[in-house]
């Protein structure tokens, strides 16, 4: 896989895109008056391991207690950047950039009124108009968002598309892309490169086809702006992880996002596990033990599910490994190439362990064989 090219974007302590780690982030789901709920939210959030957290700021008063959010984090000694989402309400944007290390604002809602599905006809000077307005108004913000040094998030719904896009373009995935544009052209002219993007949808199909085009619009402009990745109301439990699973992950493998966002209709910091696996799953960040195990058949040659839970059991704690559990020989070194060591059946009651590629004990009785396998991992720990 090659990652798409992008700048890095500054958001608190850390890098987003370039040569840094796919992020991961969540949202608090408490009101952002309620100051101690939100930084309790905040600090599970972190222990979790998100490295970014993002508050609901639907006016004023909520923009202007992130402040006082942000004091009572720190001061817990959570350093997690803090991010505010606005919509309908640009002067929410302003302040709120004056205390948080970024700001997602909505193009759909921006400038343009709230969506009600009406048919409206612009001239094409008309309709020129409507975009001055639009720059007429970013541009202050993007001048406050400089001097405080805040990045931003031009971040697109599918669901919220103003009357103006659609009535121009649809509700087709270049209508979803444009919106977008339009505030990007505005970042590019004013020379504001702190700007991660990002287009939601709750379709996975149209989420991962209008991301793919809005790479191919950035790229014909000379934009490389990080994009941050996610399927909006996925939903929970297993139907919310399948849908992020399938609309993230296809784009994490073709080398698309630099954040993710996991949206669960649960408590946040459930997002944050379920965002490291993806990304393990497509190889890009490691963050726990992975194994690598076939699904069994009639050859295979052990209790397949009980030594999988043994094994687990004696080295999750090796961030990092990958190990392969196979049945029988058929599935044994090649299906398990890629893992660091193998626990493969050899025979009725015999297993064989493998470093790499290379089979280092051969035969071993099954009811030792863990032992052996946690002593070879051991000892070749010692070693580095």
């Amino acid at each position: 896989m090659i990652r798409r090219k992008t700048h890095e974007v500054r958001v608190g302590n850390i890098g987003i895109g370039g040569q840094n780690p796919v992020r991961v982030q969540s949202m608090c789901t408490t009101s952002t008056m309620d100051t101690e709920g939100c930084v309790r939210q905040i600090l599970a959030i972190a222990a979790a391991g998100g490295e970014l957290v993002r508050l609901t700021t639907q006016g004023v008063r909520e923009a202007e207690n992130m402040r006082v959010i942000r004091e009572k984090v720190r001061a817990a000694g959570c350093d997690v950047p803090l991010v505010a989402d606005v919509h309908f309400n640009p002067a929410v944007a302003d302040v709120a950039a004056r205390y948080c290390e970024k700001v997602r604002i909505n193009p759909g809602n921006y400038v343009d009124a709230a969506r009600q599905f009406k048919k409206l006809e612009y001239t094409d000077e008309e309709y020129q108009a409507e975009l001055q307005k639009i720059e007429d108004r970013l541009v202050p913000f993007l001048d406050i968002c400089r001097q405080h040094g805040t990045a931003v998030r031009i971040g697109v719904n599918h669901g919220s598309l103003s009357d103006r896009i659609m009535s121009r373009y649809g509700d087709t995935p270049e209508g979803i892309v444009e919106s977008c544009m339009e505030f990007l052209r505005i970042c590019m002219k004013e020379n504001f490169m702190n700007v991660v993007v990002s287009i939601k949808a709750s379709n996975t199909v149209v989420m991962v086809q209008s991301v793919r085009l809005l790479c191919k619009a950035m790229d014909a402009e000379g934009m490389t702006f990080p994009l941050h990745l996610g399927v909006t109301e996925a939903g929970e439990g297993e139907d919310g992880r399948l849908k992020s699973a399938v609309g993230i992950g296809a784009l994490l493998i073709d080398g698309i996002g630099d954040t993710i966002r996991v949206s669960l209709s649960e408590p946040p910091e459930n997002e944050i596990p379920v965002a490291y696996s993806l990304l393990q799953a497509a190889r890009l960040r490691q963050t726990k033990t992975e194994y690598i195990s076939c699904p069994g058949c009639g050859r295979t040659l052990y209790d397949l599910p009980e030594t999988i839970r043994r094994i687990k059991a004696a080295t999750a704690h090796l961030k990092g490994l990958k190990i392969g559990i196979m049945g029988c020989i058929v599935n044994g070194p090649g299906e398990m190439a890629d893992a660091d060591y193998g626990y493969v059946g050899a025979a009725r009651g015999k297993v064989s362990l493998y470093r790499g590629k290379e089979c280092v004990e051969k035969n071993i009785p099954q009811e030792d064989a863990v032992e052996h396998l946690l002593a070879l991992i051991e000892e070749d720990q010692k070693r580095k």
